[in-house]
């Protein structure tokens, strides 16, 4: 272990308060840290700096020292004498440094920011009664604080450019109202890497562009928006709908991928939805520890189909063939009698978005009956990452130089972007980052080391790791001795071993359960075998294919590898918050074969079609509820509208079936299901759901009362969430996994399962923003498999023929046809497949 660093503290005096800093702080986020407010506008706690802008401009003195003796030179009153600067200077590029005197609002310094302003303004449009960031805006508030009273330019000089301009089809740019303050830019070229927008021109003339076909292309476009400080930034599905003061702002957590971002769902009553309140936009919440100030834009567009029109509002019983809307009592007496009949034949299936209580409930209910619960996904692993998972008081943000990441089988960005987001930061502080894929992404950009195998082979790259380690380890297949030779795997092997923390990410880039549970017992043993396990940043993270998986696997289910079988034998499937039947034919004709089939759904689905009995439930805008993400971190999220009419949480729902079969179950509310929870699992035995919503100072401090600083985003005022502990934290003996190798034999092509976040799931049909981003049914080969073939092609995939276009892409290896998942192709691990011109 390297020793710990103590890090060298400052003190300086800023308009008459002292302030002791971290050597290396800037002079803006010094005056922040004691609530002394220098306006900046171009400055951003997470970006570097720049100082264009120069409205953060302060008189700065330093200690006066003789030059010979190096003695400190006092003043007339013996005290310690401070020279300053003939100019002003940006206090977003000037360092504190000891006895540093800052000024920030002499006669001097606020002239110059109000020349500052004017200057901005002479260019600027006055139309802020109309402007989406009215209310909101730095731009508008500054000048009320610092700003001249009227201007001396007359309006005919100023410049008027073009506006209304879409950069892309989820962000608007009004260039009239830009300050150039390269916010955005930056953002997109420091923090995320997809410099698509950029300047074009110069002087007056100078203009945001974009670059990419199509425009702004990026996962991340929508978070220049938050931080733009002016209104020439607004994203497609809110400009002009609504104004920030009549909004009010619940908080939530994103279910769209393992991450669990933190988010704000600002809200209002309209009169076009009788009265209503309606969720106007997604905003980021500020969690320093899951998904800092960001979020993604699948995450902040994608909650239309929360509120869409065709939400289910009665309970549903097909009679003579077709559905008849009947009262809550008449369809629960009636799951009630066929699920007590079916009893041990009972087969529950959840989808991977629900809550903690909802899977709780599920489970007692299933168990109470001697039935199967069954978890809609294709990873294993979850009982893994309960055992060996990263450790209390873990958080990416501290990885650097000396620990190392490995991220196997994960297409990062596609498959939890702010994992990607981290990870990519993790690597620039200096941590060694290891990719082991069979192709190339954008994960790739910052590696450190970078293993290629053959997809199948996903387990054996991590065995032939822990082969470099601990060569004499006995039955070792073929795939793992020739992998363990190749140089590559040697040199990571030694770096894993030397690091001082090794977080270890799975994916499920090419796998089926078979080729997941074998991949996730190999990242077991492997940090079992280097010591990385039981303590802070060291541990396994799931990059689950839903947002809640972690917590299912916590509640007691996980996926079938038998689910066809199970379905087709079932006298009764509860099929809650999942779409077989669209997925699969397979399990479509499974569900036909099952006696009686009751789905629990907040839309018309395909499964939908197959039912007996339908149950509206409650969308997470509507409800409470609790989490828990891949670091296995549990937060709460809260209603932000009131519920449709005729519905009810999936929670209630399932408890008030168990009270029909002697089962007693919490309905009233989340929490106290959560009770009954922290009473049955020992891992959330210390927690409670006040616990979930404390929350701490966070750095860099955001909020709605200076957005200039850090942008619109919101302060967590709600809960940052609580870490569990893992068996390897609590010193238990985690012994490790024995397995054997799944294999792979295949005569042709090899068709294999990706993730794409843009997909074609039920969620996203509902996004009608998002359309035009989202690709056709394809599938992707090397183009030297591919000679012949036009751009559409016909596909035989497990019994199901398609025509679907194709996508060529070098970075496949040949023999291999990526099918990427939820775009109506049925796959749910490596199969043969058939292209056919």
């Amino acid at each position: 272990m390297a020793e710990q660093v103590k890090e060298k503290m400052v003190t300086l005096t800023i308009d008459d308060v002292e302030v002791t800093v971290p050597e290396g702080t800037l002079v803006v986020d010094a005056a922040k840290m004691v609530d002394i407010d220098i306006p900046v506008f171009c400055y951003h706690p997470k970006m570097d700096p720049v100082g264009m802008c120069r409205m953060c401009l302060v008189d700065v003195g330093f200690p006066m020292r003789d030059r010979e003796t190096g003695q400190p030179i006092l003043d007339e009153d013996s005290k310690q004498a401070i020279q300053f600067g003939r100019t002003l200077v940006t206090g977003c590029t000037q360092v504190v440094s000891e006895g540093m005197v800052v000024i920030g609002y002499s006669d001097k310094v606020k002239k110059a920011r109000s020349d500052i302003l004017e200057m901005f303004l002479t260019s600027h449009p006055l139309d802020c009664p109309i402007c989406d960031k009215g209310g909101e805006c730095p731009l508008q508030n500054l000048t009320m604080s610092h700003g001249p009273g009227e201007s001396r330019f007359l309006f005919d000089e100023k410049k008027h450019n073009e506006k209304h301009v879409p950069l892309g089809e989820l962000i608007y740019l009004d260039r009239e109202r830009c300050i150039h303050c390269a916010r955005c830019t930056r953002f997109q070229d420091e923090i995320v890497d997809d410099p698509v927008i950029g300047f074009y021109n110069r002087g007056r003339s100078l203009e945001i562009t974009t670059w990419s076909e199509p425009g702004f292309d990026s996962y991340w476009s929508g978070n220049t928006t938050d931080i733009c400080p002016v209104g020439a930034l607004t994203t497609a599905d809110f400009r002009f709908r609504a104004r920030p003061w009549e909004m009010l702002a619940s908080a939530s957590i994103c279910t769209q991928c393992a991450v669990g971002c933190n988010l704000t769902l600002n809200t209002r009553r309209e009169a076009k939805s009788d009265g209503r309140l309606v969720v106007k936009r997604v905003m980021p919440r500020q969690n320093e520890q899951v998904n800092e100030l960001w979020i993604c834009d699948k995450g902040r567009f994608n909650y239309h189909y929360a509120a869409a029109d065709d939400r289910l509002t009665s309970p549903l019983v097909r009679k003579d063939g077709k559905f008849e809307a009947v009262s809550w009592e008449e369809a629960l007496d009636l799951v009630a009698e066929k699920f007590k009949a079916a009893g041990t034949s009972l087969v529950t299936l959840a989808g991977g978005q629900l809550s903690n209580e909802d899977y709780f409930n599920l489970g007692q209910l299933s168990g109470h009956l001697g039935g199967k619960s069954a978890l809609y996904s294709g990873m294993m692993g979850g009982s893994l990452t309960a055992k060996l998972g990263i450790g209390l008081d873990s958080n990416l943000a501290d990885l650097g130089a000396g620990d190392a990441i490995l991220v196997a089988a994960s297409d990062l960005e596609e498959e939890a972007p702010l994992y990607w987001l981290r990870v990519k930061q993790a690597a620039e502080r200096g941590a060694a980052l290891i990719v082991a894929n069979p192709r190339r992404t954008k994960t790739d950009r910052y590696a450190s080391l970078k293993l290629r195998y053959g997809y199948g082979q996903e387990a054996a790259v991590v065995m032939a790791l822990i082969s470099a380690i601990s060569p004499k380890q006995p039955n070792l297949s073929e795939d793992v001795k020739s992998l363990a030779k190749d140089a590559a795997v040697k040199e990571t092997a030694q770096v894993l071993a030397e690091a001082n923390n090794l977080v270890v990410f799975f994916g499920s880039e090419g796998t089926g359960l078979a080729q997941s549970e074998a991949l996730a017992k190999a990242c077991a043993n492997l940090l079992t075998a280097t010591g990385h396990t039981g303590r802070p940043n060291n541990g396994l993270i799931g990059v689950w294919d839903r947002g809640n998986v972690q917590g299912a696997w916590d509640m007691g289910l996980q996926p079938s590898p038998s689910l066809f079988e199970d379905l087709k034998a079932a006298k009764a499937a509860y099929v809650v918050s999942a779409d077989p039947a669209g997925d699969d034919p397979a399990l479509k004709m499974a569900l036909v074969k099952a006696e009686f089939v009751v789905v629990q759904e907040l839309h018309h689905t395909a499964t939908m079609e197959l039912a007996d009995v339908v149950l509206p439930a409650q969308s997470f805008i509507e409800r409470e509820g609790s989490a828990t993400n891949g670091e296995r971190r549990v937060q709460r999220y809260y209603p932000a509208v009131t519920p449709v009419p005729g519905t009810k949480p999936d929670y209630a729902i399932t408890a008030e079936i168990g009270v029909r079969l002697g089962k007693q179950l919490e309905s009233l509310s989340a929490g106290m299901v959560f009770t009954q929870v922290v009473g049955k699992f020992a891992d959330y035995a210390d927690l409670d759901y006040q616990a979930l919503a404390e929350v701490q100072d966070q750095w860099p401090i955001i909020g709605r009362e200076d957005l200039y600083y850090g942008g619109t985003g919101y302060a967590n005022k709600q809960g940052l969430g609580v870490q569990l502990n893992t068996a390897a934290g609590r010193g238990e003996p985690v012994p490790l996994e024995i397995f054997d190798l799944p294999e792979i034999k295949v005569d042709g092509l090899l068709a294999v399962p990706v993730t794409s976040l843009y997909d074609q799931g039920n969620s996203m049909r509902y996004a009608a923003v998002m359309f035009p981003r989202i690709a056709a049914t394809h599938v992707v080969m090397n183009p030297t498999d591919a000679d012949g073939f036009g751009e559409h092609v016909g596909v035989t995939l497990n019994g199901f023929d398609a025509q679907v276009d194709l996508m060529l892409d070098e970075k496949v290896p040949p023999g291999v046809v990526l099918v990427p998942r939820s775009f109506g192709l049925p796959i749910s691990g490596p199969t043969p497949i058939t292209i056919k011109k």
